[in-house]
């Protein structure tokens, strides 16, 4: 994959990009980061990015030039346009889903703003998603473009040891991920579930899938109207509901 990411804070992505995960993905070559200060593609020797909105109004707002210029020249060597995605609070907010689908692309691209907006063009004739990350606002898109990309990343192929890792975790599922437990099996007087000790793997399994079911109940109940929950899975939801 291959992921371009239009800021006027490149520095920003230095650690991110170069640290954990994300840095083992592009030595893996699973993934190709370029960050691009789109200042550089400014039509004016004061390289201005931002202006007065027409209409008057508090703030700035980002001219379309330098982001429309900037994405032509990604899509030059490009077959296939690839996904340019605004970071904003007015976007879909991120779900391991949009992730999932995002992880399936070749080539996307980020587009970080800040001031009070952009120009309503880059919206309408450059952007193909808007993402938020959450009901709030931050000072630019920076922190929630490499939100996403870390959520993107980790799921491309070879990229974490397991491959089983992004299957099992939360929200890919449909519910949230039951409980983890490591050495030592007793820890200042609290055991580990004798369950998980037993090397018995069916049993282990049911355990697991039991435990995920209760926490998605008691933490985002929310998440299991739209979930096709088995007939065993009800009559546990039935027990517990009772014992509330």
């Amino acid at each position: 994959m291959k992921i371009d990411v239009l800021t006027l804070f490149p520095e920003m992505f230095n650690g991110v990009f170069g640290s954990s995960i994300l840095k083992k993905a592009a030595e893996k070559n699973a993934v190709q980061y370029n960050v691009i200060n789109f200042r550089d593609f400014a039509d004016n020797k004061h390289q201005t990015v931002d202006d007065y909105p027409y209409g008057g109004g508090a703030g700035m707002v980002l001219k379309p030039q330098p982001i429309f210029d900037a994405v032509d020249k990604l899509c030059l060597d490009n077959e296939n346009k690839p996904r340019v995605i605004l970071l904003c609070p007015q976007g879909k907010v991120l779900t391991q889903k949009i992730s999932e689908e995002l992880a399936k692309e070749e080539h996307l691209i980020f587009v970080c703003g800040h001031y009070e907006g952009y120009d309503e063009r880059i919206r309408e004739h450059v952007v193909t998603d808007e993402i938020s990350i959450g009901d709030y606002v931050l000072t630019g898109g920076e922190l929630g473009a490499m939100v996403v990309i870390d959520s993107v990343v980790r799921l491309l192929p070879g990229v974490l040891g397991n491959e089983n890792s992004p299957i099992l975790d939360s929200f890919s599922s449909g519910l949230l991920e039951h409980p983890h437990y490591t050495r030592p099996a007793d820890f200042r007087g609290m055991n580990v579930p004798e369950v998980l000790l037993s090397g018995n793997h069916k049993k282990i399994d049911e355990w697991r899938e039991k435990e995920s079911l209760k926490r998605t109940f008691q933490r985002r109940p929310d998440l299991l109207e739209t979930y096709p929950l088995t007939e065993q899975q009800k009559k546990w939801i039935s027990e517990w509901k009772k014992n509330e």
